[in-house]
């Protein structure tokens, strides 16, 4: 790269680009003057990974740092075809012509265009002199491949779609308490109704009808099948991919068997190995397509030999099914099971002689038990209580709670109070401090 070109695009930065307006994500601010680890941004595509980018210089801007303290490139920049690594100096260089002085924080968008990226890398961490945040393509770079490129030097934040909390600041909206006690809180429950049907990607639920929705989430379904699985992994075996995924749109909420898969793939007279069913299981999960918890148990191999239980990474992706009706507990279940991932909690499921929806586990302890009902009547109350205490009896947790659409009630059951709550407030009343946690690794 000829040093003019670096100067082009470092005075573009600098003098031209200006931030997008921002409705701040709801993430624990990051501490820069404590990031002495990579902070690698990850979440699928078109979550708002890059916009969260913003957010952080939007950030470091408002505390009092210039631009000329901040270095961003976008590698998917046209000007960086046939550069090599050593070319990273000339963007320091031209950095340092232009401003006097070598860049503090680094931002680097899809990093992974950048030949020998993650060398590059490590060798600016190991510098100590740089805070170091970059971003990179589903479709070329996986959560593990970051672990193993960066080997051991980083943290991760994860950027899902947007939180139902998120969604009512894009809408103009501020909860507050007192809102429960107005006509607002209608308001609330017919964005939550919306949010359950549609998700959260944040360009999808700014389209104005429900066919703008659907054809933009097709869009981001056909490029998850087609770069971020086909092309990434070279699936050789297209059609199977093709009908898990569409399994996953009808049974999402739902035990996953790799033997009744196997089975159900005889229908379509194809035939294939247990081990390429569950590799293309996890290529699901790695291109976060899904989500997947396993049931619970102390032994690792008995997880290992269980049915995992799979969720939509977003609901909107339901759209998508062939079902004629929406199943509204199961849509219910996976918003939870979203924002449980999104607080980075350790989750399971509990199946014994009845079954619990979550089980949340910190350290080396299960801590919580959570069941999701859509509707406590006459006929589920007991079989939701059921399942809630034999889990907490079984694996010794005092906190268990039922989420509902909109019922509040405690219930005393065989010495434990029950908390039964409308799942959109335990949305809100979240713990934000938690959400997007940064993970050691």
């Amino acid at each position: 790269m000829k040093i003019e070109t670096a100067k082009s695009i470092v005075a573009e930065w600098l003098e031209e680009r200006s931030l997008p307006d921002l409705i701040e994500r709801a993430a624990e601010p990051v501490d820069f003057s404590k990031l002495s680890d990579i902070l690698a941004i990850e979440g699928p595509r078109r979550a708002g990974k890059t916009f969260y980018m913003y957010q952080l210089i939007q950030n470091l801007l408002n505390s009092g740092a210039s631009k000329e303290d901040i270095l961003f490139i976008d590698f998917e920049d046209y000007r960086f075809t046939n550069t090599s690594p050593s070319d990273i100096d000339q963007l320091f260089t031209a950095f340092r012509q232009l401003t006097g002085r070598q860049p503090t924080y680094l931002f680097f968008d899809e990093i992974q265009q950048f030949p020998q990226w993650s060398r590059v890398i490590r060798t600016l961490h190991n510098q100590e002199r740089y805070k170091i945040i970059v971003l990179g393509s589903n479709s070329k770079l996986s959560s593990h491949e970051i672990a193993t490129e960066l080997r051991g030097r980083y943290r991760d934040r994860i950027m899902l779609p947007l939180s139902f909390s998120e969604l009512l600041r894009f809408k103009g909206i501020e909860y507050n308490e007192k809102m429960l006690y107005t006509s607002a809180r209608g308001k609330l429950l017919e964005i939550f109704d919306s949010y359950l049907k549609e998700g959260g990607f944040p360009e999808v639920v700014q389209r104005d009808t429900n066919r703008e929705k659907r054809e933009l989430l097709q869009s981001y379904y056909r490029t998850l099948f087609y770069h971020d699985i086909i092309d990434r992994y070279n699936i050789k075996s297209r059609s199977i991919l093709e009908i898990m995924m569409s399994y996953c749109l009808e049974a999402y909420a739902e035990l996953f068997s790799i033997s009744g898969f196997s089975k159900y793939l005889h229908h379509y007279d194809l035939a294939v190995s247990k081990k390429t069913i569950s590799n293309y299981l996890n290529y699901l999960r790695e291109a976060f397509f899904i989500i997947l918890n396993d049931k619970f148990s102390f032994s690792p191999r008995k997880r290992l030999m269980n049915p995992k239980k799979v969720y939509l990474l977003d609901t909107g992706f339901g759209y998508l099914g062939t079902a004629f009706s929406e199943n509204k507990g199961k849509l219910l279940e996976n918003v939870v099971a979203i924002e449980l991932l999104r607080q980075q909690q350790e989750m399971f499921y509990f199946k014994n002689q009845n079954e619990c929806d979550f089980i949340i586990k910190q350290g080396m302890r299960p801590t919580e038990a959570i069941q999701v009902a859509w509707e406590l009547t006459a006929n589920s109350r007991q079989r939701e209580l059921k399942g809630l205490s034999e889990a907490m009896q079984a694996l010794n947790i005092k906190k268990g709670q039922i989420l509902t659409y909109n019922q509040e009630d405690q219930i005393d059951i065989e010495g434990y109070t029950i908390q039964v709550t409308p799942a959109w407030k335990w949305l809100l009343n979240a713990n934000e401090v938690d959400i997007g946690e940064q993970q050691e690794k």
